[in-house]
Order: C-alpha cells, then sequence, then structure tokens
C-alpha cells in the first residue's frame, strides 16, 4: 500500500488505541458511526453539484476515513481488516468485468450494463440459495437507503421482469389518480391513511422520475436549492425595508417570489452568475 494509505491507517490505529487514543473514537461502534458515512457520502455529492475541486478532495478525505475506521474496528474484533475489504473489492471488479479482465468480449456501455446486472441477480441468486430460500428480483435493494432511491431501484428491478407502466402518459394518470386519493382522505384527517396515501403518490412521482431518466433525489436537491436562493432574496429585500418575513404577510412575500423569479430568469442558467449560490 501506499505511504500515505498505510500512514492513515496507522492515525486511525493511535486514535483507537486504548491507552491514549481518543475517547470520542474509542466509544464508537458500527452503529454509531454509520449516520457518519452517509453524512459524507452527501457532503461528497454536493461538493460535485457545486463543481468545487478542492472541497471533494476534502469529503472524499472524509468519506475514505469513514472506510479505514470500519476497517479498524473489524481488525480489532477479529473479523477482517483495511487489506481484506480491499482485496475483496478488487476481487469483484475483475470478476464483473471479463471484457477487461478475461477474454469475454463486450460490444457497448449498454451491453455491458445488462451483463452487470445479469451477474449481479446470478450472485444473488446464488446467495438465496445457500441460504435456503426463493430468490427475488428485489433481493439485494436494501432498506437503508433513502427513500426515493430505493423506490426509484424497487421499480426498475420490477420492470426488469415485466411489472411495469406502457407509456409516461399512464404514470401520470397514476398521479392524478394519487391525488385524488389523497384529496378524499384529506376530509376524514386520519393520520395513518393520510401517511399511506401520500406515500403513494410520492411512489407515482418517483415512477415517473425512473421513466424520464431523472434521479429524483437531484432533482429535489436542485428544487431545494431553488427555493433556499429564492426565500433568501425576500429576507435580503425585506431587511432592507427593515422587517423580517414574520412581520410581512404571505401576499407580500409571494410577490417578492415572484421577483425573484423574474431576476433568475433575466440573469439565466437558474440564477446563478458562477459556480456558487449567491
Amino acid at each position: 500500500m501506499s505511504r500515505n494509505i498505510d500512514r492513515l491507517l496507522d492515525i486511525m490505529a493511535r486514535l483507537r488505541d486504548r491507552d491514549g487514543g481518543c475517547p470520542w473514537d474509542l466509544e464508537q461502534t458500527f452503529r454509531t458511526i454509520a449516520p457518519h458515512t452517509i453524512e459524507e457520502a452527501y457532503e461528497v455529492a454536493d461538493a460535485i453539484e457545486q463543481d468545487d475541486m478542492p472541497a471533494l478532495k476534502d469529503e472524499l478525505g472524509d468519506l475514505l476515513f469513514q472506510v479505514v475506521f470500519y476497517a479498524q474496528m473489524a481488525r480489532e474484533a477479529g473479523a477482517f481488516d483495511f487489506e481484506a475489504i480491499a482485496g475483496a473489492i478488487s476481487d469483484k471488479m475483475i470478476r464483473r468485468h471479463p471484457h477487461v479482465f478475461g477474454d469475454v468480449t463486450v460490444e457497448s456501455a449498454d451491453a455491458m450494463v445488462v451483463r452487470w446486472e445479469d451477474q449481479k441477480a446470478a450472485e444473488r441468486e446464488a446467495k438465496a440459495a445457500a441460504e435456503g430460500r426463493v430468490p427475488s428480483v428485489l433481493d439485494g435493494v436494501i432498506g437503508g437507503l433513502p427513500a426515493l432511491t430505493r423506490s426509484i431501484k424497487l421499480q426498475k428491478r420490477a420492470a426488469r421482469v415485466g411489472f411495469d407502466w406502457a407509456e409516461t402518459a399512464d404514470i401520470l394518470d397514476k398521479i392524478e389518480e394519487e391525488i385524488g386519493e389523497l384529496r378524499a382522505e384529506l376530509q376524514a384527517a386520519d393520520p395513518a391513511r393520510l401517511r399511506d396515501e401520500l406515500g403513494d403518490l410520492l411512489f407515482a412521482v418517483t415512477n415517473l422520475a425512473r421513466r424520464l431518466d431523472i434521479d429524483p433525489e437531484t432533482a429535489l436537491r436542485g428544487t431545494n436549492a431553488k427555493f433556499e436562493r429564492r426565500f433568501r432574496r425576500i429576507e435580503a429585500w425585506l431587511a432592507e425595508a427593515g422587517r423580517d418575513p414574520a412581520r410581512s404577510d404571505l401576499a407580500e412575500m409571494e410577490t417578492l417570489w415572484q421577483r425573484a423569479k423574474r431576476e433568475e430568469t433575466a440573469l439565466g442558467s437558474g440564477g446563478r452568475n458562477n459556480k456558487n449560490e449567491e
């Protein structure tokens, strides 16, 4: 391994050393670190979204440190170590790329995706057989994914065996149907049924995103950024008048919102005049 990887592993071992290590690091477990790993992955995605290469380098380092942390805890438990992690992923990549490391020929990137999915399906079937159960096309879609992402993955798996809408218009019809059912449940105001119907609506919307080949998480992040950018403009304009949103009303803020939209249209590119948000 490289000198810097060895150095990082040594630093992690020192942090977890019972004799003089860091009290916080010593208290951590796989379960307590997992939320930090998810957060670091999102920070990597944000740095990419902002096209900030220095930040991306730092965030990738933070994410790598998460792997090193898990490896150290696993080594202490006698389960595996960083070398085993690197070896396992190397073996998997070689196994899944026989067109690069073997004598298999793949004609295109699309053909590679099909082959990749077929191979992963075979691995899932082998795992199910080893566990003595009937395999499912939904095997491997883990429960810990963000709900929108997991929805897309479940739908893609089902679509692979023909369980899918024939046309995009059918999905739009389904969304309208779900809106109607949600509207009807508003009269009863049963929290459980409202949650169920809202979930159905979100599932239908993510199905549309899948059909349009749009990542719903990315789309929603973009809308979140747009909302934040415009609302901050409202706050700034109100501050110039010596007020804040709590002392305004919806009509005034809506007028300012439309003004912010017009400004963004004039600026172009969604209101960005450089790679950084206002």
